[in-house]
């Protein structure tokens, strides 16, 4: 059987940019380019030339793509003017890409009320724009903007419009459903009745994600179709996102129909590198995957459940719609106070460790999960720190130093310039092969007197001298901190989740709990430590008036 091609276009850097907080640099979009060209996107939309220095400068120095053609973004020509003679226009040919997408109004009653110009002149400026950029040598996109719901009210019109595009020689004309309203049967319908008239070899779809269903959206277009599917990585864009290409991507590879009938530029062997680039996306934007996302997220393969774990350890089709290491994600098995000894012996696998079944031990572990989880630990967020437990009740966790004592202070002082200042200052002494080790530091930001906070003072102090275990940590960044009270009142409780990565990409994530939110924080930090002296190897320190720690067990990177 012969599959039919499916091609894939990128707009993360485009529409996606139009995502309420997000402020891509240049360097951003030269480093997203490169991963989305590295996956097999057929497009990738870099912009819109002119409309911002950012993105003129991101067109003055385009990326080299090996798989993708680089596309700019602008508008058909304004009524009036001649193609030639069009500034805006002028300003995307300009840029020189290979390939152009223009926005043309495709309802009536955005023509007459946001133009002001009549029906028929629209559709003459849509043919002589796509005339004009395919007369120059470029491919050439018509993005039909509104017009799931131009063609509701006036069908007729909003097919002559991508009559002119395709007359005008575009080779894509792409039905987009800009205000994200559409249901899926709706869309199926309405690209079902385009297909009739136009090859759907040359219909795409365009779908925003306002009633959460954009990905479904697409897959009725698809279905009705339509052979080019725009997206965002993570879906991006502007109000509620656009069609996330993180699940439409591995939906289209791994799942049936699209599997068996259509084939993309993307391959299996793809795949891996989605989950990196999901990631490499949202530590550029500085905020924290959610870990919920479908193919890619950290709980997307996570099995909290008693029942559900042990058939995992069983067969693990019994709980997964796909194998994690096809998307390039994996396996969790958390520990939390719903957990049975199929979770922690699958879990204790993973960590290298094995442990036989009926084992006192066990049973030790799972009362103490439930104990500290009384106290307000969570463990099914905090894998590293459920390691470092379950080690320290087998016998297995490493000790390589002591923290003597703490110290935190915040307080106001004068700068040079005169102004009241918040500065925070930490204090930690810790005990390393019986030497005792002192680092202050302080949260204050040099250049700029901003606080950084007691918590970051706490953190730059105590990796700052660990003696012959420095060179371990320089490489550990805290890249996300939440902060939770688990019980109100006077006596709360104050739960600390931190996040950690070190320059093998590994990330891992850590709990402290106490009333004091500065110790929280300092459980937590000390977790996140240890466990990466144990991933990386570190032997383990002789402490005064201690036996040395058994080795302990790791598994294979």
């Amino acid at each position: 059987m012969t599959r039919e091609t499916l091609t894939l276009f990128d707009t993360t850097l485009r529409d996606g940019q139009q995502t309420a907080g997000v402020d891509f640099s240049a360097e951003d979009k030269h480093r997203i380019a490169r991963a989305l060209d590295a996956l097999g996107l057929d497009y990738v939309e870099g912009g819109w030339p002119g409309a911002n220095p950012t993105d003129s400068d991101f067109f003055a120095a385009p990326p080299r793509l090996a798989r993708a053609a680089f596309t700019a973004f602008g508008m058909t020509k304004r009524v009036g003017r001649s193609a030639e003679n069009d500034d805006v226009l002028a300003a995307v040919i300009n840029a020189g890409t290979p390939t152009v997408c223009l926005v043309g109004k495709t309802h009536d009653y955005h023509v007459k009320t946001a133009l002001g110009v009549e029906l028929a002149e629209n559709r003459d400026a849509i043919r002589d724009s796509f005339a004009h950029l395919t007369a120059l040598g470029r491919e050439a996109l018509f993005d039909a903007e509104h017009f799931f719901d131009g063609y509701k009210a006036n069908p007729d019109y909003a097919l002559s419009c991508l009559d002119a595009a395709l007359e005008g020689g575009a080779s894509w004309v792409v039905l987009c459903d800009t205000n994200g309203g559409t249901l899926p049967a709706e869309i199926g319908e309405i690209v079902a009745a385009v297909c009739a008239r136009i090859p759907g070899s040359k219909v795409g779809i365009h779908c925003h994600d306002d009633t959460g269903m954009a990905v479904a959206g697409s897959l009725a277009a698809i279905d009705a179709g339509a052979r080019q599917i725009q997206g965002t990585l993570n879906g991006l864009g502007e109000r509620c996102g656009n069609a996330n290409l993180t699940s439409l991507i591995p939906t289209l590879l791994l799942k049936a129909p699209y599997k068996d009938r259509f084939s993309t530029n993307v391959k299996a062997a793809d795949l891996p590198k989605l989950a990196r680039a999901s990631k490499m996306l949202d530590e550029i934007l500085n905020r924290a995957p959610n870990r919920h996302a479908p193919y890619v997220g950290a709980a997307a393969f996570t099995h909290k459940a008693g029942l559900h774990a042990s058939a995992i350890l069983k067969d693990p089709k019994t709980y997964e719609h796909v194998p994690p290491e096809t998307v390039g994600n994996e396996r969790v098995v958390p520990m939390s106070n719903q957990a049975g000894q199929s979770n922690l012996r699958s879990r204790l696998i993973d960590m290298g460790i094995a442990v036989e079944k009926g084992d006192a031990r066990l049973a030790n572990i799972l009362d103490e999960v439930k104990r500290r989880e009384d106290q307000g630990y969570a463990y099914d967020g905090a894998q590293a720190s459920f390691e470092l437990l379950a080690r320290r009740e087998l016998g297995l966790l490493p000790r390589f130093f002591d923290v003597e004592r703490y110290r935190v202070t915040v307080e106001k002082r004068i700068n040079a310039r005169g102004d009241a200042i918040t500065v925070s200052e930490a204090v930690v002494v810790c005990v390393v092969d019986g030497e005792r080790l002192l680092s202050v530091s302080e949260s204050r930001d040099a250049a700029s007197d901003a606080d950084h906070g007691p918590v970051n003072a706490l953190s730059k102090a105590l990796a700052k001298d660990l003696g012959r275990y420095q060179s371990y940590i320089e490489d550990l960044k805290l890249v996300d901190f939440k902060v939770r009270i688990t019980s109100g009142g006077t006596e709360a409780v104050t739960r600390v989740l931190i996040d950690s990565t070190d320059a093998e990409g590994r990330r891992w994530s850590t709990v402290g709990v106490s009333p004091n939110i500065v110790d929280a924080s300092f459980q937590a930090l000390l977790d996140a430590i240890t466990w990466k002296l144990i991933r990386d190897g570190a032997d383990a320190a002789v402490l005064p008036g201690r036996a040395p720690a058994p080795a302990a067990a790791v598994p294979a990177e």
